[in-house]
Parts: C-alpha cells; sequence; structure tokens
C-alpha cells in the first residue's frame, strides 16, 4: 500500500510572510527529523543564491534551481520526507506534474509563491496547486497606503511592463514592489 505526500501550499503578495512561514515549517520538521530538501528558484539573486531569504532578513539553506526537471531530479538523490520550493511561480506549470509525482511517491510538498502577478493576474502554477492541495494558507501583506489587508503587490518601476518572459528583471522588493489592497491597487493593464 502506497502512502501518499501530503500538498501544502502558502500563497500571497510580496511582503506576507510567506517566505517566512516556509521556513517555520521547514524547521519544524528537521526537528521531528525528517529529511527536508528546500528549493529556491536560480533566478532569484536578491540574497545568496543558496538560500532562502525574506524581506526582514531570515534565511535558511536552499538548493538553487533552473526549473522542474532539475527538481524532479534533485528529488531523486536522497530519501527526503519533505520538499519546501522556495517561489515556486518561477517554475512555472511545468512544476505541476513533479510535483503530482512526488505525492504519488509518499513525498510531502510545501510549495510557497506568489499566486498573483503583479498586475493581478493569476500566477500559474499557484492556482492551480492550491485547488489540489490538502491545505492552502493564503496570507495578506499590509497596503502601504492605507494599511488594510493586500492581496496585490504592485511594481512601481513601470520600464518593462510588456515583458513577456519571467526573468531576474522582475526579481525585486521594496525597491520595486509595493503591497496594495483593492482599493488603492492599479493594475498596469488600466
Amino acid at each position: 500500500m502506497t502512502t501518499f505526500g501530503r500538498l501544502v501550499v502558502i500563497a500571497g503578495p510580496m511582503f506576507s510572510g510567506k517566505s517566512e512561514e516556509l521556513m517555520r515549517r521547514v524547521r519544524r520538521a528537521t526537528i521531528a527529523g525528517i529529511n527536508v530538501l528546500v528549493v529556491s528558484h536560480s533566478l532569484d539573486t536578491r540574497a545568496d543564491i543558496a538560500t532562502i531569504t525574506s524581506h526582514v532578513g531570515m534565511n535558511i539553506p536552499a538548493v538553487p534551481l533552473s526549473d522542474a526537471p532539475s527538481l524532479a531530479e534533485a528529488a531523486q538523490t536522497s530519501d527526503y520526507g519533505l520538499i519546501a520550493i522556495d517561489e515556486a511561480q518561477f517554475f512555472g506549470p511545468d512544476l505541476i506534474p513533479v510535483v503530482d509525482d512526488l505525492l504519488g511517491r509518499g513525498i510531502d510538498v510545501i510549495v510557497e509563491g506568489l499566486c498573483v502577478t503583479f498586475d493581478g493576474q493569476p500566477f500559474e502554477p499557484l492556482p492551480s496547486l492550491m485547488a489540489v492541495a490538502e491545505e492552502v494558507l493564503r496570507l495578506t501583506a499590509v497596503c502601504t497606503i492605507c494599511g488594510r489587508d493586500a492581496v496585490f503587490h504592485q511594481r512601481t518601476d513601470h520600464s518593462d511592463l510588456a515583458a513577456t518572459t519571467i526573468d531576474a528583471r522582475h526579481i525585486g522588493g521594496l525597491d520595486t514592489y509595493v503591497a496594495r489592497c483593492r482599493e488603492h491597487f492599479t493594475s498596469a493593464r488600466q
């Protein structure tokens, strides 16, 4: 009898504490003696590429990978009980079958990332993974205008809004993005 893994998705806009929650869960699993693989995307070069670092400076070691097939290959290198994936949106829709395979092999998976783009559109693969997860934690940030719950993040640098391919230019922090509630969010498409 095969025991399937459990999928947890931690989603929300930038500055909502997603990475901190991922780190908290990884630390708990490590204390419990679970063999954990923590994965980041190689596009995320805001801090040391071999760590996941939150906006408040917390960090944990991670293996930087460039795509979903690389993740599938890395998962074969040890008998992992948990695989935690940071910034999952950068892996794109190809992440979905990899996660499904890991779950089928009995590995628990935590997927963390943005579920909306800077222009307020669904950001795959998070919405699809949220639909089939055993647990979804949907976090909010704080609107930098009014202080209410922010479900969006908005680019402050509009120099390359037409780009359709996600690359290092789209990765940033307080210098490039702000958290916004629905009332104060202005879509780039408007």
